[in-house]
């Protein structure tokens, strides 16, 4: 069974949001693969192991789960209808996220390369600077510190 554009578009939407789990790119990226998309852009914001001369032990990340899986579909809805993408899906992840691993995954796909970057570009930054999802850098000398500054939109 072939979905059509718009089924796909929906499906991308209602995968996108808040997750607790790792992020499973596998079912992110599997139904992207359309014979409309010729260019295909994936985005993981990866937890890295250093911040500010400070060893990274984990980050922890919390949220305003109900209103920022809302914000995120608005977000990708917004990017698909501005883009016309053929796909588009964006997940956040909550809870602690080690060292190495993805806290956030965008995937674009638009007949077009240059609409896939700019398309995933403005998810990702609004992710970042709109949604309520809020960041704690834990070190591994026992300290930590929250926030952190968006250099988006």
């Amino acid at each position: 069974m072939t979905l059509s554009i718009s089924s796909l578009r929906q499906a991308a939407v209602e995968l996108s949001g808040i997750t607790e789990e790792p992020i499973d790119f596998n079912a992110l990226l599997k139904p992207v693969h359309v014979p409309g998309a010729g260019g295909i852009v994936m985005f993981s914001g990866e937890v890295r192991d250093t911040h500010a001369g400070k060893q990274v032990d984990h980050l922890q990340y919390e949220s305003y789960k109900a209103l920022a899986e809302k914000m995120i579909r608005e977000i990708v809805s917004e990017a698909i209808e501005k883009w016309d993408l053929h796909y588009a899906a964006a997940l956040h992840r909550i809870g602690n996220v080690g060292v190495s691993e993805s806290a956030v995954v965008v995937v674009t796909a638009h007949a077009h390369r240059s609409e896939a970057y700019e398309a995933n570009r403005f998810i990702i930054d609004h992710i970042k600077h709109d949604v309520p999802i809020w960041k704690c850098e834990h070190f591994t000398d026992g300290s930590y510190e929250w926030g952190g500054e968006c250099h988006c939109v």
